[in-house]
């Protein structure tokens, strides 16, 4: 992706929030039959999410790590996964704390 680890976190953020929000509004348009299909759907969107989410916060420092800058690929990894942690941290604030 980049080498900040503040857009790296908050580009995995905002990618789960428009997932998350797909599904959650689009149960209003769903049809209510079970279907064989959903299973498949829900593993397919995993599968995605994983390679999205590898994608993030392991491309940058792969490249780093190949041109031998080994410090500074852990570096931007943990960084960016801190940066994550941090905003995973709030909106479980948010979700316990009965705001919204």
């Amino acid at each position: 992706m980049s080498k900040n680890p503040i857009l790296n976190a908050l580009t995995a953020t905002a990618y789960i929030t428009l997932v998350s929000s797909i599904m959650y509004y689009g149960t209003q348009f769903a049809p209510k039959n079970d279907s064989f299909l959903a299973p498949i759907a829900m593993l397919s969107l995993f599968t995605l999410s994983a390679a999205v989410m590898g994608y993030l916060f392991c491309y940058q420092p792969l490249l780093l790590l190949f041109a031998k800058k080994q410090k500074a690929a852990l570096n931007l990894f943990l960084q960016t996964l801190a940066i994550f942690a941090v905003t995973t941290i709030l909106f479980l604030l948010l979700l316990f704390s009965g705001l919204i």
